[in-house]
């Protein structure tokens, strides 16, 4: 094991056990190095890895917000992580619609059955319907539906991931319009199943929410007949 992660398995046996909570703050470089027999250079390097991470955030100086700060922010090292993969092509396309598809579908179902607050989907909505709009500019906005529907569920993993796939939804989206055979057509369609998911959530017919979603989905990958 390398020293850097002594501090990380410390780290989370201190979480774990409740003894680090959210706003509380790691000990100093000296102490840790002291409690754990190893090198300052070494606890800075795993205080860097924890930062990545987004369980900690920094601040140099020495008044009250200095050192280490215990936070939860995964949306970002996700994110960061499935774009490296992504253009690496490790991760085949098919497998991101298909998760998408998992977890959009579960989303709804859930969010069915909890009399959600549709006011800000249906801006996004509304704001889709604005004339003149690119096709970035809308599928920019149909990432944002998406993510706030998965919202909905009232689960934050799923929330964090969906929100970590919004730029892969969006890149994937995009790169396929020039296949399109007609985009303003395919537009109008994909307005049209987002209102009806959303009637579908707002009458609380979960089958019916997570089968328009799938749908949906699915439609928009066989139309624009995405690689795997």
């Amino acid at each position: 094991m390398k020293n850097y992660e002594l501090v990380l398995h410390r780290v989370e046996a201190e979480l774990a056990a409740g003894r680090l909570r959210i706003g509380g703050r790691l000990p100093g470089e000296r102490v840790l190095a002291e409690q754990l027999g190893i090198s300052r250079p070494s606890v800075r390097e795993a205080v860097r890895v924890l930062e990545a991470m987004g369980v900690v955030r920094t601040a140099t100086g020495s008044g009250p917000d200095a050192g280490a700060v215990i936070v939860a922010e995964p949306v970002s090292p996700l994110t960061a992580v499935l774009r490296l993969h992504l253009a690496t092509n490790h991760l085949p396309m098919g497998d991101v619609v298909q998760t998408r598809i998992l977890l959009e579908s579960w989303a709804a179902r859930e969010a069915a059955g909890r009399s959600p607050e549709l006011g800000p989907a249906v801006e996004l909505l509304d704001r889709m319907d604005a004339p003149g709009l690119s096709p970035e500019e809308f599928h920019l906005l149909d990432a944002e539906f998406h993510v706030a529907l998965a919202g909905l569920a009232g689960n934050v993993l799923i929330a964090a991931v969906m929100e970590s796939l919004r730029s892969a939804i969006h890149g994937y989206v995009l790169a396929a319009v020039p296949s399109l055979p007609d985009w303003e057509a395919t537009a109008i369609g994909l307005r049209g199943e987002h209102r009806a998911i959303v009637s579908a959530l707002a009458a609380g017919d979960a089958d019916g929410a997570a089968g328009l979603v799938t749908a949906h989905i699915q439609g928009f990958y066989q139309a624009a007949r995405l690689p795997s």
